[in-house]
């Protein structure tokens, strides 16, 4: 198994992506912390990974919430004996509103989520990866993260930061054994469209001009794919990298 004895915490596990990569982890023999506000999902997803054989426990994370971040990371030291990979997956959307519609308090929220707990999370468990010499870092970006077509202005710019803020964070620890990529989805089919509230007339109808040339749906298996390898050995050389995973959406553009 390529995450034999290792040990994961995933954000945003409930569901979607997250689910599916705390899931494949424990499947290739990592012990995962299934990480999510919505205990309820965080406890069921657990039960479905022990049920198949692996480790997982269910942590309740706010993660805009500074004592909740901790709490997490201190969990898979406290019940694991330490920490190897971190996968900040959790995230929501803006409501595509344009720069000339934010509103400051939805802008603040989306930063808050998307961003400073990337922030707040990589820097809690720096440590523990020095210590080691060694650490996986990965950060659920987006296609939004590199372009300005996708999504509003306030949720566009907090994944451009997280992109930033994942090739820093890889050049910076290069030469201490910590690695930290992030990964790029395209369209793909999670439930992070309930976030959506109180759309934007004239910003999705912006979007839709590229929305419109999405080759294809894809699935949460597929990024957990992206996911696993970023984690193993396998990727020991990459570091600092935005994997798009979009079937080819931005490729043309």
């Amino acid at each position: 198994m390529r995450l034999e004895g290792k040990v994961a915490v995933v954000t945003g596990a409930a569901s979607g992506m997250g689910k599916a990569i705390a899931e494949l982890y424990a499947k290739e023999g990592a012990k995962v912390i299934v990480s999510d506000l919505n205990i309820e999902g965080a406890e069921a997803v657990v039960a479905e990974i022990r049920t198949n054989g692996g480790d997982a426990i269910a942590v309740k994370t706010n993660v805009a919430d500074l004592n909740d971040i901790n709490a997490m990371i201190d969990t898979a030291v406290n019940e694991y004996g330490t920490l190897d990979i971190l996968v900040n997956n959790a995230g929501i959307m803006d409501n595509m509103a344009a720069v000339g519609d934010v509103n400051d308090d939805k802008w603040d929220l989306i930063f808050d989520v998307n961003t400073k707990g990337v922030m707040r999370a990589i820097r809690k468990a720096i440590p523990i990866f020095l210590e080691k010499g060694k650490g996986v870092i990965i950060n659920t970006a987006s296609t939004g993260g590199f372009s300005g077509a996708h999504a509003g202005a306030a949720y566009t710019a907090s994944k451009h930061a997280v992109i930033g803020i994942t090739k820093n964070t890889g050049f910076m620890y290069a030469q201490k054994g910590i690695r930290c990529n992030a990964i790029a989805p395209g369209a793909t089919m999670t439930n992070i469209a309930s976030t959506i509230t109180n759309v934007n007339e004239f910003g999705a109808s912006r979007t839709k001009v590229t929305q419109g040339v999405i080759p294809r749906v894809g699935q949460a298996e597929e990024i957990a794919q992206v996911a696993l390898f970023l984690a193993s050995d396998e990727s020991s050389f990459v570091n600092g990298a935005v994997i798009a995973a979009d079937g080819g959406w931005t490729a043309g553009f």
